[in-house]
């Protein structure tokens, strides 16, 4: 049986992705972005993606650009405002082939305060404590030099699995070989923090 990755052409995978993430509350209609490096191409969710279209978008609405020419990308009239971001990771990490960055509604409690979050699950243990980019100017090029600085303090991880960086007041963005792991992460994260968060109604 052929994976997602295998079955849809990549602007197809960033639609599939961004309904995925939406649906299932791992973004808001705030915002957030997503995209994948394939081939020197790098595919990138629209900026407004989740305000004017609540994450319904199509493969045609996919900013698509050189990974050699970031320049032209920056200047595409439809690019993402955290897009900086995205392409000092992908310059940082050649590895790196995924990017998500989300506003998961249990990740947002601790951002809210710039709280780090604990691995309590098992399956948030490979990710260790979750902690945050030095403060700076949002959708900046300081604030993209500044969470690869944190990610590079995390690179064995992107190795076995992904990164991932807090952002405070904001959010979170992760960085992987691959989307569907990216994905994957995210939604643990989501979850472990929701479990952090629960303790205090047990104790």
């Amino acid at each position: 049986m052929k994976s997602l990755r295998e079955r849809l052409s990549p602007p197809e995978l960033i639609a599939y992705a961004a309904n995925y993430y939406f649906k299932k509350g791992l973004t808001d209609a705030a915002g957030g972005n997503i995209s994948i490096k394939v081939d020197q191409k790098i595919y990138m969710t629209p900026t407004l993606a989740g305000t004017e279209y609540h994450w319904k978008i199509g493969p045609e609405d996919v900013v698509v650009g050189s990974a050699k020419k970031l320049k032209a990308l920056k200047n595409h009239p439809r690019f993402s405002r955290e897009g900086l971001s995205h392409l000092s990771i992908y310059e940082a990490f050649p590895n790196v082939s995924a990017i998500v960055h989300a506003h998961p509604k249990y990740v947002s409690a601790f951002v809210a305060q710039s709280k780090d979050i604990p691995p309590l699950l098992r399956a948030s243990d490979k990710l260790g404590v979750l902690t945050y980019h030095e403060p700076a100017e949002p959708y900046s090029q300081d604030q993209a030099d500044k969470i690869v600085k944190v990610l590079k303090e995390n690179e064995a991880r992107i190795e076995k699995k992904a990164g991932a960086v807090l952002m405070p007041r904001h959010g979170i963005i992760i960085a992987s070989k691959n989307l569907m792991t990216a994905l994957d992460v995210l939604e643990r994260i989501n979850t472990n923090a929701f479990v952090v968060l629960a303790q205090k109604l047990l104790d």
